[in-house]
């Protein structure tokens, strides 16, 4: 017969790499600025090892993949590989990762250990006892193969023979390639035989196979005459023998006897150049395998995401009933679902988790979903259920229409969740779930705000009493303190020089006026905006005098503290962009003028970094879930009076990476569509650089009812019966401030959407009044929602509604100019969004407005601070009033969070207790531990 046909591993493997390093560059297209990762991790120095190394680096450079080479030093502990391993494991960026054996160290490591600590995802060289179990039953497609016997594979491939059926010796029992590669051939249907050292009657069984796979490391072992005519022969051995006829001495051969056995065999393959350049080139399939593996899995798509089923009961069961009813997925489970990876994610708990914020790099060139925000009309004491709506939307499209769909919410304050409101996790069947870990402390952001916040403060005081009680020198010495005979300038304190005009680093080199500078801040304590906050409901707090004991030498003044929401620290945590910008807002917060004038902020006081490492977990959003399932990221709770009453930019980026194009990021505005909208839209989004789909306006009968003329409500008294009963004139009346919400939606160019959030006592022919009046004002669509007793079934209408604005034309665009002088950017939202006639500044709002146009901060967009309760500044006028003149009581500057808010009548920041506060009727169940009483 005709010598055997050679199996040249050089050829076929260079038709690997092609073909590989096609499949990077259509990767690379399709995902812009991705690269499958290689790490191969070394210990020690061996000159073999390192031989290897330099091959498949090589051959990853070639191809595309970027490779690391991550070499410990002999003297490394077993602890120092697994610490190298578990990081390597973690690090999205690496898709194959390799451990280079032996391991060349002084101490004692258990190799089977360091194999099985390589996550099983990323094991190219199917070492891992995972991988091989996979193998072993078959699951050639959830697993990877060692690299020899993938690389013998594809040689067997190339020679065009049918392996099922056929008769298969493999000569070897290593982990490494005799048992994967018996396991590969059964599995690909031969009938396979594993002959060993043990094997009496080799010659026999080698008689018998049509494919010869040996890999026993003994030189020329297998003889020509031993080999079935015809049989296929991978020859895997590297062995060294004697040859005087080479410089060396000696010459490399395999386990077969080649000269004799390409007689019998059909195909073989040569020693070297034949199994050796495959094992190379099937690592680097296996990386780019596990890196298309990884994009399938963690680039934007449809999510395989599991639904809660509601069990629905009538009469509707209080908020926290149905919220107990519901089993929550693992948070881990709901970030695998939405595409988040493991490192991405830090659980707290079982049922929330912070994001980190390199999941929005790891998604940058992915593109952003459809952006839609709930507003309503105005409230009213009788409640729209913005966020239930907000809930039910999300919970239609994930669950029932199975879009990719994340909502994006605000962190209530435990003031009004201890107070009169309540908590804000929606209501019904549609709620943010746990809602007792949703409405109290979630991870902390709110006590970190408070801690941040009243370090500003601190900071203020003491400044102003050291100025007060030292002298130039005896301040320089303390703020820039000799240590070990040195004395050097902090980098914030650099910056202060540099504000100054001072280009000098050297302490030593600064003169008495420069010093004098630098140690003076010298704060006018009537100029003072920035007071101390308390996450809590307390009156008593709203004026107070500080500095009373002896230790602070009569140095008192009148102050005030906040609510902790309100601190400008939680609307720079809405607004912040990254950890950098978030830093960067701090340092330009305005705390108070100079005696001449000049503005005052943190980072005058030193004090920017250390609120950027409180802050530093809280930039991070929480994620969260639904009843039925569907993500949630709760994430910051400024204000919607006195800043712009928004949830964070940071988790709608994110969220719009996650849920890919086709998929929705449903968010909230606070209170009506002329307070939190407005601020949405001339704020947020302006800074964000996102821009908005769709406006879902939320309204109720009953709420129009009111703002037709209806009676005023109080708490623990039944509704009159106006709000009870059918009463259509009363409706059409109310229908007026509807109407006035739309038109505000609309001169911002976006689609609106008017949900009727429908009670048991609305009529048919009241709901269907709200939803004609809806349309006639230029509605997109207007539909009657039930979400509240029936879950996202409830919001289904809406949900079809929304798809179809999502796609109608969106001509978005801002109110105003930021570049108009500050008085014409204030009548601009008075007389468009309020209805108003004009506005009406009074003396300090003039001073205001000169002082930070002077200072700068002219050009900053404007946060109304005014009443919610009406389109006017009388919340005692409902509907749509006209004609008004809107008075500017002052003018204040939040310049890190980057706005001015104009006062628009007294504006309290820190609400009260009432008579009967809610928490006569929250309680802890000492037994089981739940909480009881919260809504």
């Amino acid at each position: 017969m005709a010598p055997a046909e050679i199996l040249s591993g050089k050829i076929v493997s260079a038709q690997v790499r092609d073909r590989l390093k096609q499949q990077v560059v259509e990767m690379k297209e399709k995902f812009p600025g991705f690269r499958p990762g290689l790490a191969i991790l070394q210990v020690g120095n061996r000159d073999d090892s390192n031989l290897y190394i330099n091959m498949k680096l090589k051959a990853a450079a070639e191809i595309g993949i970027s490779a690391n080479h991550i070499k410990l030093p002999n003297t490394a502990t077993e602890a120092d590989v697994l610490r190298c391993i578990a990081s390597l494991n973690a690090d999205p960026a690496v898709h194959g990762f390799i451990v280079q054996l032996p391991l060349d160290s002084n101490n004692p490591i258990n190799t089977e250990k360091i194999t099985n600590a390589v996550a099983p995802e990323k094991d190219v060289d199917g070492l891992s006892s995972i991988n091989a179990g996979k193998l072993s039953r078959g699951d050639l497609g959830d697993c990877f193969i060692p690299c020899t016997p993938k690389g013998c594979m594809e040689l067997i491939r190339q020679t065009g023979v049918q392996v099922a059926g056929k008769r298969a010796v493999v000569i070897g029992r290593s982990k490494i390639v005799g048992a994967p590669m018996h396991d590969l051939l059964l599995w690909n249907n031969a009938t396979v035989t594993t002959c060993h050292s043990k094997t009496s009657t080799l010659a026999e069984e080698v008689g018998k196979a049509d494919i010869l796979v040996v890999a026993a490391g003994k030189a020329e072992m297998v003889k020509g005459e031993w080999i079935k005519p015809g049989a296929i022969v991978i020859d895997c051995g590297i062995n060294h023998v004697p040859d005087s006829t080479k410089a060396s001495g000696k010459r490399v051969v395999g386990d077969v006897a080649y000269d004799t056995a390409k007689e019998k065999a059909s195909y073989i393959t040569p020693v070297p150049g034949g199994v050796g350049p495959m094992t190379v080139a099937m690592l680097m399939q296996s990386t780019v395998e596990s890196a298309q593996r990884f994009l399938e899995k963690f680039q934007p798509g449809k999510w395989a995401i599991q639904y809660n089923q509601l069990n629905l009961k009538m009469p509707v069961p209080s908020d926290i009933e149905i919220s107990r009813s519901c089993v929550p997925k693992p948070i881990e489970q709901v970030a695998s679902e939405v595409g988040l990876l493991p490192d991405e994610v830090e659980p707290y708990g079982q049922t929330k988790a912070k994001v980190q914020l390199s999941a929005l790099n790891r998604l940058k060139n992915q593109p952003d979903g459809k952006y839609v925000v709930v507003t309503g009309i105005t409230p009213t004491p009788l409640g729209e259920g913005k966020s239930t709506t907000t809930v039910g939307l999300v919970q239609a499209l994930g669950a029932h229409l199975h879009q990719n769909v994340f909502a994006c919410v605000r962190q209530p304050s435990q003031g009004p969740t201890f107070g009169i409101k309540g908590g804000a996790a929606g209501g019904g069947y549609c709620q943010v779930v746990p809602m007792e870990e949703f409405n109290l402390h979630l991870t902390g952001d709110i006590h970190a705000i408070t801690a941040a916040n009243n370090l500003v403060a601190a900071a203020i005081d003491a400044r102003m009493f050291h100025e007060l009680t030292q002298t130039d020198q005896a301040l320089y010495n303390r703020l820039v303190p000799s240590v070990n005979g040195v004395r050097k300038f902090s980098d914030i304190q650099i910056r202060r020089l540099q504000k100054l005009g001072i280009n000098k680093t050297d302490p030593a080199a600064l003169t008495k006026e420069e010093i004098n500078a630098f140690v003076r801040l010298d704060i006018d304590p009537g100029t003072i905006t920035w007071q101390r906050v308390l996450d809590t409901n307390d009156r008593f707090l709203r004026k107070i005098t500080i500095g009373q004991s002896p230790t602070e030498k009569g140095f008192s003044r009148t102050a005030q503290f906040d609510i902790t929401v309100s601190s400008e620290i939680m609307a720079v945590l809405a607004l912040a962009d990254g950890l950098d910008d978030m830093k960067k807002r701090f340092g330009r917060m305005v705390v108070a003028s100079s005696k001449k004038g000049q503005p005052v902020t943190a980072d005058d006081l030193g004090v920017t970094g250390a609120l950027a490492v409180l802050m530093k977990d809280a930039i991070k959003p929480n994620l969260m879930q639904t009843l039925e399932g569907t993500p949630v990221f709760v994430h910051a709770g400024p204000f919607a009076n006195i800043a712009h009453g928004n949830s964070s930019v940071l988790a709608d980026k994110i969220a719009l990476k996650l849920v890919g194009k086709d998929g929705f990021v449903v968010t909230e505005a606070g209170f009506g569509a002329d307070i939190g909208m407005e601020k949405f839209f001339d704020i947020k989004c302006r800074y964000s650089g996102l821009r908005p789909h769709v406006v879902v306006l939320v309204a109720t009968v009953r709420a129009l009812k009111m703002h037709g003329g209806g009676p005023a409500v109080t708490a623990g008294v039944p509704l009159p019966k106006e709000y009870t009963e059918e009463n259509l004139q009363l409706l059409a009346n109310g229908c007026s401030n509807l109407n006035k919400q739309i038109q505000n939606a609309q001169l911002f160019g976006v689609p609106v959407v008017v949900a009727v959030n429908a009670f048991k006592t609305d009529t048919k022919a009241e709901l269907a009044l709200v939803v004609q009046k809806a349309k006639e004002a230029g509605a997109f669509d207007a539909v009657e929602c039930t979400h509240w007793a029936e879950g996202g079934k409830g919001a289904l209408a809406l949900a079809r509604a929304v798809q179809r604005a999502s796609q109608a034309p969106s001509n978005f665009r801002f109110l105003y100019n930021m570049e108009l002088p500050v008085v014409d950017k204030i009548r601009l939202i008075a007389q468009q969004v309020y209805g108003a006639r004009d506005i009406e500044l009074l003396p300090e709002a003039q001073e205001k407005v000169a002082i930070y146009t002077k200072q700068g901060f002219g050009n900053l967009p404007i946060c109304m601070a005014k009443t919610h309760l009406s389109l006017s500044h009388d919340p005692e006028q409902k509907g749509a009033p006209t004609g008004f003149v809107l008075p500017i009581r002052d003018i204040r500057a939040s310049v890190g969070a980057g706005f001015l808010y104009p006062l628009v009548g007294t504006m309290s920041t820190m609400p009260g207790l009432p008579t009967r506060p809610c928490f006569y009727d929250i309680d802890l169940d000492p037994v089981s531990g739940g909480v009881n009483g919260l809504f």
